[in-house]
């Protein structure tokens, strides 16, 4: 296409009158361009810069989608149908009446997948959509349509390792298979998601974005969406201004929006965690132009698991300023569904879900909790989350920790606050001090300074009902 012939467009984040000067065709290779320089795979890979950097493409809708039941699936003991269906309920109530959860994606393999898919559909629910993944075969197609879904993820890897290695093709054969793939979807009237495996170890300029031009072309064809998801298969991805491609998200999501024309409402992120990265990346992707990243429930999924969805939920209300109707308590619900009826324990340390995510064991932090909570406690986790601040009595605890521990425990009038002077608290200081002079070495459960407590205001003349 000539220059004088390109579109002029608005681009209504910046208010200007933007062109894009470049077309960007198929590069066919013989050999396989792996990106040796950045990953050396007998070192550790290389986070290289350019000092390119590319602007902010907040979209006006962001949300998120759940990939629980497949990607998180497959590195776990498969749910149950009944599993499946009470999970699916929590992430409808936690997206809200906005639909913040915008959808759930299925196996369709075997039987107990489609029972779970059907008994999920017949709830009704605009939120959270049921999707599927399927194998890109014209029979599961046939399936996808016949269960009556609109959408399926198909698996269109993108990189030279598995154009090459995997699937012994060249870059034409690939994208020439691939859209064939996706035509045959469209002509059973099903939206298909094409879920770019490998992105970040791929040729953006020289593959993903020509094959995603394609894509956009299908697209005005047929009349129907076609997302592209954008698949940090092995957490490569950096959020880092001015790093090369293809290891920049920010620069992936700008080739795919800019170059490739497609728009946000179709761009999705899917991110692992191998390099630690998968939150913040997923939030990249967001603040450069998706409107979708793709999570798992405590961020279960292949080798070092997928992004979060709770972490991803106080993300979106910590750039956004909202949580837009989001009900977070759901998921304290989810965490304690998970350890109690799947038998599934959650590291304590888990942010937002472990059990001692919120709780301090040092004295010193203790004192802050006992004389403003906000000092030492991230927010207002009760209210958000049914999980007040909590201290976990040691050897470290001291006077303030005790206390802390007796107002959290008991119900304790307003007007008559346990502080670190009582006689009550240093009470049950002596007997935490013999505890550890005797060698003890582990924290003190709660039940035990339940009946500590017990003793200590017998003696003192006092009562106090514990909290349920």
């Amino acid at each position: 296409m000539k220059a004088e012939n390109r579109a002029v467009y608005m681009n209504h984040n910046t208010h200007l009158l933007q062109l894009e000067e470049y077309m960007y065709p198929l590069v066919d290779l013989e050999q396989p361009n792996t990106f040796r320089n950045l990953f050396p795979y007998d070192e550790i890979p290389k986070i290289a810069f350019n000092d390119r950097t590319v602007p902010h493409h907040m979209p006006d809708d962001i949300w998120i989608t759940d990939t629980t039941f497949r990607d998180g699936q497959q590195s776990r003991a498969p749910y149950t149908t009944e599993q499946i269906v009470t999970i699916f309920d929590h992430l409808h109530r936690l997206g809200g009446p906005r639909g913040k959860i915008r959808a759930c994606e299925f196996f369709l393999y075997d039987k107990k997948d489609r029972l779970a898919v059907e008994k999920c559909m017949a709830r009704g629910y605009r939120f959270p959509q049921v999707t599927s993944w399927i194998r890109a075969s014209k029979k599961d197609f046939e399936l996808v349509k016949s269960m009556g879904m609109r959408e399926t993820g198909i698996l269109v890897s993108c990189s030279d390792y598995h154009i090459y290695y995997k699937m012994h093709m060249t870059r034409r054969q690939a994208m020439e298979h691939y859209l064939g793939i996706v035509k045959e979807c469209l002509e059973m009237g099903i939206s298909p998601r094409c879920h770019l495996e490998d992105i970040t170890r791929s040729d953006i300029y020289g593959y993903v974005i020509p094959f995603c031009l394609e894509l956009m072309k299908l697209r005005d064809q047929y009349g129907i969406p076609i997302k592209i998801r954008a698949c940090d298969t092995m957490g490569y991805g950096v959020n880092y201004p001015g790093a090369v491609i293809p290891r920049s998200v920010p620069g992936i999501i700008y080739g795919l929006m800019i170059h490739s024309g497609v728009p946000s409402e179709l761009i999705e992120w899917h991110g692992h965690n191998d390099f630690y990265k998968a939150v913040t990346n997923s939030t990249t992707a967001w603040l450069y132009g998706a409107s979708g990243v793709n999570c798992s429930l405590f961020g279960i999924g292949e080798r070092t698991g997928n992004t979060p969805l709770e972490a991803m939920v106080f993300e979106y209300a910590q750039i956004r300023g909202t949580l837009d109707g989001m009900d977070t308590t759901v998921i304290t619900e989810l965490a304690e569904y998970y350890e109690k009826s799947i038998g599934y324990k959650i590291p304590p340390r888990t942010p937002f879900v472990g059990k001692s995510f919120n709780i301090t064991r040092a004295g010193i932090h203790a004192d802050g909790l006992l004389k403003n909570e906000e000092i030492y406690n991230i927010f207002d986790t009760e209210k958000f989350l049914k999980r007040p601040a909590e201290v976990m009595i040691s050897n470290t605890s001291g006077l303030a920790g005790i206390a802390h521990w007796v107002n959290r425990h008991y119900d304790v009038p307003a007007d008559t606050v346990i502080d670190k002077h009582s006689d009550l608290v240093k009470g049950i200081k002596a007997w935490v001090d013999t505890q550890y002079e005797n060698g003890r070495v582990t924290v003190i459960a709660n039940e035990e300074l339940l009946d500590v407590c017990r003793d200590a205001m017998g003696e003192l003349g006092m009562h106090l009902e514990p909290k349920e």
